[in-house]
Order: structure tokens, then C-alpha cells, then sequence
């Protein structure tokens, strides 16, 4: 049986990229995929209690990192691998670039050490294809005001947080220009549906 695809959305808290991921699931199960539709931190039952742990409680740079991995692990081993095995399509709501973007770009925390923990964690796992949908974080802070009631401790972050982070995403895109797609979030959703059915033809 061959392999399933693996496709992971990425982008600033408020870009829109869980409204186009849950549009590209239903999009890809309407042609007859068999999609398994995750996100992260989370995915598994211990996943998502550490999502909760990561979301609320303060925490030092580092613990956030290995506490990000430790959840992805558990994720790759249990839900994502398993899925590709069987020839699924894997859907998922931020994947490793989270953590290069958020704890690297927006921490400050050692690229270096996240690649280790890549390497590890991932060995040789890497999406056939990222988007990451791009907007000025002034645009994407005002649609995250507007939808979200009690932001968590990411959602609370400072504009120059964000700005950190949406660089390291552009940085993630120009170093891995085979993988990565960067999709213009300021875009009605009908055009973003129109651009994602063009690029999920040609993977």
C-alpha cells in the first residue's frame, strides 16, 4: 500500500489557519481521501493534557520546548506514523515549525537545540508539504481580539512577540522552499480554498 501524505498548517495565532484546515479535511474526504485531521500540542489523549499544561501554566523556555517535543513523540508514534502506514492523509494543525516559529523565533531559545530535538523525536518525518498562512501580525492580532474570548498565554503575547515569530515562519519558508507554501492570509477564504485546491493537485 502507498504511503499516505502528511500535510501541516502553520502561521501567527489569528492568521486562519484552523478555519482552511478543517476546509481542506472535509475538501480531501469529499474526494474520497481517507484523512486523519490532528493538531498539536495535543493529537492523543496525553497530548492534550499537556496542551492544557502548556496553554495555562508559566513555564520556563526550555521546559516549554521539551514539553512541546515529549506531546509531538507520543503524536508521531501513536496517531501520525500509523496513519501513513495504513496510506492515510494526516491534516495537522501546526507541526514541527511550531516550535522553531514560537519557542525558537518568539522565545529566543537555540535553534540548535530544537534541531536536536527534531532529530530525535522526528528522525527522518517531515511533512510533504507545509502552509503557512502569512499576515501582518496587526491584521492577525484584531481577528483574534474579535474571535477569542480567553486567549491563552500564547494568544496574550505582545505584538513584538508575533513579529518574532511570523519572521521565523518566513525564515522556516525560505530555507525549505520544496516543502513549504506560504499562503496570503489577508485573502477572502474563498480565494485561500481556490489556492489550497490548486497546490493539494500537485503533491
Amino acid at each position: 500500500m502507498a504511503r499516505g501524505r502528511f500535510i501541516s498548517f502553520e502561521g501567527i495565532d489569528g492568521a486562519g489557519k484552523s478555519t482552511q484546515h478543517a476546509w481542506l479535511v472535509e475538501h480531501l474526504r469529499q474526494q474520497g481521501r481517507t484523512v486523519v485531521a490532528t493538531r498539536e500540542p495535543g493529537g492523543t489523549p496525553l497530548g492534550e493534557k499537556l496542551r492544557s499544561l502548556l496553554l495555562a501554566e508559566p513555564m520556563h523556555l526550555e521546559t516549554e520546548a521539551l514539553l512541546m517535543f515529549a506531546a509531538r513523540r507520543e503524536h508521531v508514534a501513536q496517531v501520525i506514523e500509523p496513519a501513513l502506514d495504513r496510506g492515510d492523509w494526516v491534516v495537522c494543525d501546526r507541526f514541527v515549525d511550531a516550535s522553531f516559529a514560537y519557542q525558537g523565533g518568539g522565545r529566543g531559545l537555540d535553534w540548535k537545540k530544537l534541531e536536536a530535538l527534531a532529530h530525535w523525536v522526528l528522525g527522518d518525518l517531515q511533512p510533504d508539504l507545509t502552509l503557512i498562512f502569512d499576515a501582518p501580525v496587526a491584521i492577525a492580532q484584531q481577528r483574534l481580539h474579535a474571535a477569542t474570548a480567553n486567549p491563552d498565554r500564547f494568544e496574550q503575547e505582545q505584538a513584538a512577540f508575533f513579529e518574532r515569530v511570523r519572521a521565523a515562519y518566513l525564515r522556516i519558508a525560505a530555507d525549505f522552499p520544496n516543502r513549504v507554501r506560504i499562503i496570503d492570509a489577508t485573502q477572502t477564504p474563498e480565494s485561500i480554498n481556490k489556492s489550497l485546491e490548486k497546490i493539494i493537485a500537485t503533491i
